[in-house]
This record gives C-alpha cells, structure tokens and sequence, in this order.
C-alpha cells in the first residue's frame, strides 16, 4: 500500500468536500419557497356584508401604509381573475382623479374584485359619477372615497382658467373651489395643494346633497363618506376631516 499523501492537493479537496457538505446541508435546512395559495382571498358576498364603514376605512390605512413602507401583500393576479370571473362583491367605491400617478387599487394595496374605481380629471361629480357610486352602494359597497391628490394638473387648469374643448366645462367644476381658497398661482405648490382639498370637500358635499339614494345609505349608516389627499411625492393618503 503506498504511503498516505499530506500534500497540498489533498487538504485542498479535504476542504472542498467539508465546504460541500456544508452548503448540502444549509439547503436542505432552508424554508422552501413561498407558494401562491391555492384558493386567492377576494371579497365574497359573506365578506362584504359583513363588513362596516368604519372596518372599510381601516382597510384602506392599512393598504396605504403597506404601500408606503413598499410592504405591499404578493398576490397571485391570475388566480384572481379566474376568482372573480363569476361575480364581484367590492367593499369600496373610490372617486379619483385620472393622474396616472394616483391609481386607487395600487395605493391602497387593494386586489382584483375589492375597489370599484370611478375616475376622471379633478375627480369632479357628475351624473355619471353619481350613478356609478350609486350602484356601488346597491351592490354593497360600504364606503364612499373621493380622493384627491397634490400636484393636480386639472387644479392647475382651473386656477389659470385654462380653456380647452370640452375640458372647460370639467375646469368649471372646480372653480368653486380655487375661489373659496382665493388662489391665483398654479405654480404655489402650496395653494395648489388647499385647492384640491377644498375640491375633495365640494365634490363629497355635492354627492350627498345630489344623490337621495346615496344619502339615505350615510343617513341610515350603513355607508360612510369621507374625503383624501393623495401625496404624489411620497405615496401616503392622509384622510381629511378625519
């Protein structure tokens, strides 16, 4: 038998091994991968029926402050879709500007089948708005969102009175409110800013005061209204009059 080698070469491949069994066995020691539940949580009648004002709102701080902390919950999209493929059962209706850096399901870290989103420029009331948030609340819906943001281009518009086919008359809507706020700069972030929030006030005025039937649901309540600013600049929702 020749003699036993103590080379180099060999305490090399000695330290090899030991190193291999030791990543061998990390690896068989880790958690395995987190895997998509096999059955999505998304609103259900149950789920929404059961659900109050007050639990809504809370929903929306807790998805908002998820989003803020870029904590926001994984989902798996397309178990989702074929989730709600059958039915709906949203637990919000959310009234928001157009911007595309204000998109409501994203902010709130809310999934598929949980926001009815109505949005347009300056987050205006209308007839079409109207109606909209009165079949989310002949549906189920709990909670009446409008929500507004900083850095509002439609504010801006209606500050400086912009005139623009039929975007003149969406800018009207809001005039009422740059002239309570008495503002006359659209570059003073600052005014721009107490614009939207007394345009957020308006227009969740003018849905209790233009809707009987949306009325009689906050009356009785059984659906809560309120009003939000939207920060463009650090993703954080702060609830007015709250």
């Amino acid at each position: 038998m020749p003699p036993e080698r103590r080379d180099g070469s060999t305490r090399r491949s000695a330290s090899a091994v030991v190193l291999c069994l030791a990543l061998g066995a990390r690896v068989a020691t880790a958690e395995p991968p987190a895997t998509a539940p096999s059955k999505p949580e998304v609103q259900t009648r149950e789920s929404q029926a059961a659900m109050t004002p007050s639990q809504a709102l809370d929903r929306l701080k807790a998805g908002n402050a998820r989003f803020v902390a870029n904590a926001t919950r994984r989902r798996d999209w397309s178990a989702k879709v074929v989730a709600t493929a059958a039915d709906q059962f949203p637990f919000v209706a959310v009234l928001g500007c157009m911007d595309s850096r204000a998109p409501v399901e994203i902010v709130f870290d809310q999934g598929i089948g949980d926001v009815f989103a109505v949005r347009v420029g300056g987050n205006v009331v209308n007839d079409d708005e109207l109606g909209s948030l009165e079949y989310a609340v002949k549906v189920g819906a709990k909670l009446i969102v409008v929500l507004g943001h900083t850095s509002c281009g439609a504010v801006k518009g209606a500050i400086d009175g912009v005139q623009l086919g039929n975007l003149t008359s969406l800018l009207a809507k809001i005039h009422p409110a740059v002239e309570a706020v008495h503002c006359s700069d659209s570059k003073d972030a600052g005014c721009v800013t107490k614009v939207a929030e007394e345009n957020v006030r308006q227009s969740t005025r003018a849905i209790r005061e233009r809707s009987p039937y949306v009325a009689k649901y906050l009356d009785d309540g059984t659906v809560a209204l309120v009003g939000g600013m939207y920060d463009v600049a650090t993703g954080r929702v702060t609830f007015l009059d709250h």
